[in-house]
Parts: structure tokens; C-alpha cells; sequence
């Protein structure tokens, strides 16, 4: 019997030695479980690092959201009127127009006082929500802020001066609203 437990123990197949085996590597077997661990460690870094980074540019997009969130809400409050304001220029024009209607010889009367007083209302009116006129006569033509309905050849002004206004402009705060008509001038014809 002997001798078969050594032929069993020579096979590697015997208990005591599978039990000896088990009691003889619990460094083995720690140092698998530490190499088992050490690229789960790792890997449990990296996918935290990549966490991190990941909530930082969240937290930064949503910070972004919330710039352009109030910006969207300070724009509406501050040009929410332009469409308003568009229409309203038509009424500002005919009271120009009915203002520049007026005989001389009557631009003391009372229908023409009473137009000056409800421009001069109309004028506070858009001042109070931010609304400008562009009056450009005199000054360099800017294809930004105004448009050129004509050129004029003259010798009074030099070329590419606004010689006449032909309907103001208006700015609503720091964006134009509606540029300019204008005649400007040009060079003499030879």
C-alpha cells in the first residue's frame, strides 16, 4: 500500500500532496491575486481619471449653457423690442414727413406745433427702450450703418460724403436697426 500512495504521490494525483500543494502557496497564491490586482488597479485609475475629466468638461459645458443661457435672456430683454421698433419707424418717418410738408409760412401754427410735440414724444419714446436715429448729413459715407440710394457729382462736398439724408437711420442700442437712405457724393463729371 505503500507503494501506492507513492505512485499516487508520483502522479501528483494523491491528497496529502494536492493538500500540501495548497498549504505550501499561499505566497503563490497571494502573489497571483497581487498581479491579478495590479492591472485591475490600474485600470480602476485610469477609468477614474477618465471619470474625472469627464465631469470636469461636463461641469464646464454646463457652464457654458448657463453664459449663453443668460446671455440669450439679457438679449431678449434688450433687443426683444426690435421688431416692435421696426414697424414703429414707419410712424416716425410720416411724422417727419408731414413735419418737412409744412408750408414755411406755417410752421408756427398749431397743427405744426402739435406734430413737433408728438415727434419730440415719439423721439423720447424710442430713446427710453435704447433706440437712436442715425442723422448721417454731412459726414463719411459707412456702408455699415448706411445705404447709398445714389451718388451725386458735386463740388461742395468731397467724394463720399453724405450729401442728403434721404430717411434716418435707427440703432437699437449697439445693433443697427435700419441703416441710413442716403445720396453721396462723387467726383465732377469732366
Amino acid at each position: 500500500m505503500i507503494k501506492d500512495s507513492g505512485a499516487a504521490g508520483a502522479a501528483g494525483q494523491g491528497p496529502s500532496e494536492t493538500l500540501s500543494e495548497q498549504q505550501a502557496s499561499p505566497e503563490a497564491v497571494a502573489g497571483e491575486e497581487s498581479a491579478a490586482e495590479e492591472p485591475s488597479m490600474a485600470a480602476l485609475e485610469q477609468e477614474l481619471a477618465d471619470l474625472k475629466d469627464q465631469r470636469l468638461r461636463d461641469a464646464a459645458e454646463l457652464e457654458n449653457v448657463r453664459r449663453r443661457a443668460a446671455r440669450d435672456v439679457e438679449n431678449a430683454h434688450r433687443y426683444g423690442t426690435e421688431r416692435f421698433a421696426s414697424e414703429l419707424l414707419t410712424v416716425a418717418d410720416s411724422m417727419e414727413m408731414g413735419l418737412q410738408s409744412v408750408p414755411p409760412d406755417q410752421t408756427d401754427s398749431p397743427l405744426a406745433e402739435g406734430m413737433k410735440a408728438t415727434r419730440k414724444q415719439l423721439e423720447q419714446c424710442l430713446a427710453k427702450f435704447g433706440i437712436a436715429s442715425i442723422d448721417p448729413q454731412g459726414q463719411a459715407f459707412d456702408p455699415e450703418e448706411h445705404e447709398a440710394m445714389a451718388t451725386q457729382p458735386t463740388a461742395d462736398q468731397p467724394p463720399g460724403t453724405v450729401i442728403l439724408v434721404v430717411q434716418k437711420g435707427y440703432r437699437i442700442h449697439d445693433r443697427l436697426l435700419r441703416p441710413a437712405r442716403v445720396i453721396v457724393s462723387r467726383e465732377l463729371d469732366d
